[in-house]
């Protein structure tokens, strides 16, 4: 849906504007497209979240601009964009004609946070029904992102050229998959393991699972970033000390090596947890080069090359073992702080 979407909207010299940190995929598919990214960086805010920057994305709006890509729930940071982030974006489209939303919502049933407003559709404030394209998918939400079964909802000025080039790029998608996925929609609306539907059963569930591995996290010295929705959780590794000789390692994937991939690699590789620079959601600019932190990234104060994802939509076995890898991981770290540190640590 993603695909075809910005297939269809973007031409060659056309602009799409990403907040950073994104989604990955968003850069290579735009490109696909002939068109140009755009990065206007979310800001740190003082809750240990991340804020919208309305001037500086008023700032990056031209008369090149075709499409802004909105991801709420927001993956890599889990943030959910508030009802006025929404309508202050909303005003923006609204002066630039011709300027269209694709609000990516592949997260929408995992909105956790007690006391939050909750999921808003951007489709659904004044004017942007006919501005906006809504993709999302039943990989999410029903655990089977293997269906490869999603869709748009939008107006038909949008959706006539999407169906015309659909054949050209999936002749069809699965019959049986796509007839099953109609039955769990009607049956997620009912009573599930003594909740009300099984979409707040999902978020509980997450809600339980991010406090555990918060935890965990902490317990390590890892300061965890606020996390709303979806399934991921920035960490701040900045006060983690690294092995020199991760640092200094280039690797194929990163011949110039940043702190946060460093962490990784030394954190999968000794203590057998996989995690994600989040220098890899960032644009070339503003991700940069080199082993030192930035000033001013993300949130928690080591810079956005200290900033790692973690994710928690694992099983409880997987989160428990996890935790006690951390548990090590602290244990380890007290003891170099304890011994002096060393040379060999950064």
């Amino acid at each position: 849906a993603l695909y075809i979407a910005l297939q269809s909207l973007v031409a060659p010299g056309d602009e799409v504007i990403l907040l950073e940190p994104f989604f990955d995929l968003y850069v290579g598919q735009i490109r696909l497209a002939g068109g140009t990214p755009v990065f206007v960086p979310l800001v740190p805010n003082g809750s240990n979240g991340w804020d919208v920057d309305m001037e500086a994305l008023a700032a990056a709006i031209t008369p090149k601009t075709r499409l802004l890509i909105l991801n709420s729930p927001h993956n890599p940071t889990g943030k959910v964009f508030t009802l006025q982030e929404m309508e202050g974006i909303a005003a923006l489209v609204r002066s630039q004609e011709g300027l269209v939303v694709i609000s990516d919502e592949v997260y929408k049933f995992t909105v956790f946070e007690e006391g939050s407003q909750g999921h808003i559709h951007f489709a659904s404030l004044p004017g942007m029904f006919d501005r906006t394209l809504t993709v999302s998918s039943a990989g999410k939400t029903f655990s089977v992102t293997g269906w490869q079964v999603g869709w748009i909802v939008g107006p038909a000025t949008y959706l006539a050229d999407i169906q015309v080039a659909l054949p050209y790029i999936q002749f069809c998608a699965s019959t049986p998959m796509q007839e099953a996925l109609t039955h769990v929609i009607r049956r997620a609306e009912l009573p599930y393991e003594g909740c009300p539907t099984y979409y707040s059963w999902l978020a509980k569930g997450f809600r339980t699972k991010r406090d555990r591995l918060t935890a965990a996290l902490e317990e390590a010295g890892i300061k965890t970033l606020k996390s709303e929705g979806g399934f991921f959780l920035l960490g701040d590794v900045s006060h983690v000390a690294v092995p020199e000789v991760y640092l200094r390692e280039g690797t194929s994937a990163m011949p110039v090596m940043t702190r946060d991939w460093a962490f990784c690699r030394w954190l999968a590789l000794e203590y057998g947890v996989v995690s994600i620079p989040t220098s890899a959601f960032y644009g070339p600019r503003t991700a940069g080069e080199g082993g030192d932190e930035e000033e001013d990234g993300g949130g928690g104060g080591g810079g956005r090359k200290s900033l790692v994802r973690f994710t928690f939509c694992k099983t409880d076995e997987t989160l428990e073992a996890a935790a006690a890898a951390f548990r090590k991981l602290g244990q380890d770290q007290r003891l170099r702080r304890e011994g002096g540190g060393g040379k060999d640590v950064q």
